[in-house]
């Protein structure tokens, strides 16, 4: 189920969006992915652990 969503960087930028996963706040460095496809193995590959990651 998607939520919305927001993202707000140090300099005060802000993107709406949809969340998937887990709810509530977080803070972490955010990372992309513009693969085409693997969304299932990118959101579960431990290199992404402590990390916010945007598909694009």
């Amino acid at each position: 189920m998607s939520t919305p969503a927001i993202l707000a960087l140090a300099d005060g930028t802000i993107f709406k969006g949809t969340s998937i996963g887990a709810t509530g706040s977080t803070t972490g460095e955010v990372v992309f992915n513009t693969a085409m496809t693997g969304y299932q193995e990118i959101l579960t590959d431990p290199s992404y652990a402590q990390q916010i990651v945007t598909l694009t």
